[in-house]
């Protein structure tokens, strides 16, 4: 029977278990150059130590003022690769796997003095008018998202993670709410998406997983449900995602109509709908940080890994502890077995 703490490999990536730790920004960058520190060192490897399967690290932007606040990380600068590649080095050497999500913000970089976008709409009635990128502007963005990921590469990540979801660039020109252009990228919603995929695939060693965060289901008045996700998310599949990372939601301010539950697991269902419907390995995330009911998002094949945020911002050995609450065998660091045998 497969449970959380049951091995998965997705092509060349192989997992000691389905914890996934998601990309949560920290912003926490000191001199704003987009260089991880010492805080993000901690920050990942805590988490590698506490034994964590694939830690996806946050938000890492294509340009300067792709990022969401200037104290975001950032990939446009080979300078920017070292830190990285510590980060990874270190963070396998107690088991985890790490990926990196590549992004930019789009008209929700709150730090730009001019955010673009797809179309000219601010995000709401506090933000600034993004400018709407010209077509060949469009097309630059795509080059920018494929250096990104050759310094991906090059710092040694397992795995990619394009970010779709949440309201930024890529969801921006995917949503009808916010892409209303007259050119190629406005008549076909999906061709941005599928030129950032097939660049950043052609970075990529064949035997690398791409994973595509997408936001499943919008929730405000006009915006898209699961069945568009579902064949856009098909048309993304064709192009070379190998996996989805399920999430939901960012793409403007919530209107009654549309309001998203708060109860545990409440974008699970999300989650199984694209597995189901396409066929393809998917990450479960959204108020899952109990462990048993972790454990029953991969039993009851809803989901293929899970993703648990709050939970292990708050205790970066969650895996470890699920573990012991669930009676599972995993590898403890010999330097806290003291500690946890006090509940095997």
């Amino acid at each position: 029977m497969t449970d959380l703490f049951t091995p998965y490999k997705l092509k060349g990536l192989e997992l000691k278990n389905r914890i996934v730790l998601p990309p949560m920004c920290q912003y926490s960058v000191a001199n704003k150059d987009g260089i991880a520190n010492e805080w993000h060192h901690t920050h990942y490897v805590s988490r590698a130590v506490g034994g964590t399967g694939l830690i996806i690290i946050e938000m890492t932007d294509v340009e300067p003022d792709g990022r969401i606040t200037d104290y975001d990380l950032g990939l446009w600068s080979d300078e920017q690769i070292p830190a990285l590649a510590l980060i990874v080095e270190d963070c396998h050497r107690y088991g985890a796997k790490v990926g990196i999500q590549i992004a930019h913000a789009g008209r929700k970089a709150e730090d730009a003095p001019v955010p673009v976008s797809s179309s000219p709409f601010p995000f709401n009635e506090q933000s600034k008018t993004p400018r709407e990128l010209s077509t060949d502007e469009v097309k630059e963005m795509v080059e920018k998202f494929r250096l990104a990921a050759r310094r991906a590469v090059q710092a040694g990540f397992d795995t990619i993670e394009l970010h779709g979801a949440h309201g930024y660039l890529i969801h921006q020109f995917t949503s009808r709410l916010t892409n209303r252009r007259s050119d190629e990228y406005g008549k076909d919603l999906t061709k941005f998406g599928c030129e950032v995929i097939a660049a950043v695939k052609g970075e990529m060693p064949e035997d690398m997983p791409l994973i595509l965060r997408i936001s499943a289901q919008e929730y405000v008045e006009g915006g898209y449900d699961i069945e568009d996700s579902l064949k856009f998310s098909k048309v993304f599949k064709d192009a070379g995602v190998d996996m989805f990372h399920i999430s939901a939601g960012g793409e403007g301010p919530i209107t009654a109509a549309g309001r998203p539950g708060t109860h545990a697991a409440y974008q699970v269902p999300l989650a199984r709908a694209i597995k189901e419907g396409l066929n393809v390995p998917v990450i479960a995330v959204g108020r899952l940080d109990d462990s048993a009911l972790a454990n029953a998002v991969i039993g009851n094949d809803a989901a293929d890994l899970v993703a648990v945020g709050r939970g292990m911002l708050m205790n970066p050995y969650w895996a470890l502890t699920a573990a012991v609450e669930l009676h599972k065998e995993t590898a403890i660091p010999r330097q806290y077995e003291r500690g946890f045998s006090l509940f095997r």
